[in-house]
Parts: C-alpha cells; sequence; structure tokens
C-alpha cells in the first residue's frame, strides 16, 4: 500500500479505539507508518481523512446488512423488512461497534461543519443504496424522489435504532418488534374507519 492507503486505514483503525474527537493527527501517523505531510498532500486535513474513513467503513457494512450473502424474502415484504433490520442490529451488538463512532460524529456536526458537509452527501448515496437493500434492484436505478422519501424513512430508523442501541441496548427493540410495529402502522393506514 502507499502512503494514501496506509493513511485511510490507520484512520480506521483510530476511530474506532479514540473516536472522532479525540484521535490526532498524530495518532494517524504512528498508526499508519508515515508522516505528518501525506494527511496534507493526500486528504487536505485531518478531518477530511477522518471523514473518508468513516464513509468507506459505513460503506463496508453493505455485507452484513445483506447477511453476508443473499437476502431472503421478497423485496419489500415485512420478512425483508425483518431481515434486513436483523442484520443491521447484529452490527450493532458489537461492543466495538462503529455506531458508537457514529453517534459521537452526529452529536459533534455542529462543531465540524466541514465534515458535515462531507458526511451529508455521502448519507444520500446511503440511503440510495438502503433502498435496494429493501426493495431489490439497482442503486442506479433508484429515482431520487424515492431518495428522498423511502430512503431517509430506512435511514431515520436507522439513527432512532443507533441512539437506542447506544444509550441502553437493554431495551432496543429487536427487528421482529419493528416489523410488528410496521404491520400494525400498515392496518391502521388501511382498515376504513367507522
Amino acid at each position: 500500500m502507499g502512503h494514501r492507503e496506509d493513511l485511510l486505514e490507520g484512520a480506521k483503525r483510530c476511530l474506532l479505539a479514540k473516536g472522532f474527537v479525540r484521535t490526532t493527527a498524530r495518532d494517524i501517523v504512528k498508526e499508519s507508518g508515515t508522516n505528518l505531510a501525506s494527511i496534507g498532500y493526500h486528504y487536505g486535513s485531518k478531518d477530511a481523512l477522518l471523514a473518508r474513513a468513516y464513509v468507506e467503513m459505513v460503506e463496508g457494512m453493505s455485507d452484513a446488512f445483506e447477511g453476508g450473502g443473499e437476502l431472503g424474502g421478497e423485496p419489500g415484504s415485512l420478512e425483508r423488512f425483518a431481515e434486513v433490520w436483523s442484520n443491521i442490529i447484529g452490527t450493532m451488538r458489537d461492543p466495538g461497534s462503529m455506531w458508537r463512532l457514529s453517534m459521537e460524529i452526529v452529536a459533534m456536526g455542529d462543531q465540524l461543519p466541514k465534515v458535515r458537509e462531507h458526511l451529508a452527501r455521502a448519507q444520500r448515496e446511503g440511503a440510495r443504496g438502503i433502498v435496494t437493500l429493501f426493495h431489490g434492484g439497482s442503486e442506479d436505478d433508484v429515482p431520487e424522489e424515492r431518495v428522498d422519501t423511502l430512503g431517509y424513512f430506512y435511514l431515520t430508523l436507522m439513527m432512532g435504532l443507533m441512539a437506542q442501541w447506544t444509550f441502553d441496548p437493554k431495551s432496543a427493540p429487536e427487528a421482529g418488534q419493528l416489523a410488528e410495529g410496521l404491520r400494525q402502522v400498515i392496518e391502521a393506514a388501511t382498515v376504513p374507519k367507522g
């Protein structure tokens, strides 16, 4: 690997070990075996490097979200909904879960406006990708309106789950509870009143 890749891998390890705020440029250099000047040369700043490392870590979760293979259940079905959420929740159970890091980044967003801008752009692509997990198809075929509605609906659920699993994992909902809640919402919305 070259310095660029070494920095990125070192930044990922630092993020998981120390979090965003406590990771220094010197930590990254020590972890990557590079030098301070290479951070600016390859990424512009320590924060830009950490943001890139975080985005790559999130993107790397897609295999885990798919359960390491093909998803069961028909695309768009309650079964698929429960399976994907079960896989996502499985990644939140790990003691060194990157989702704790995600909560740190959300909480400090105002302090790092450039990082927030970078991550907001990446979040839009995450919304596009999560639609295909639940509904099948290719990311290239997901229209912008579907990203703006369904994609952000799923991301909102994920943010709430991250907060619950970070704050109190013992009372955080399981996938079956989420699927049952969705079933009840659908039922209430489709059963005629009166």
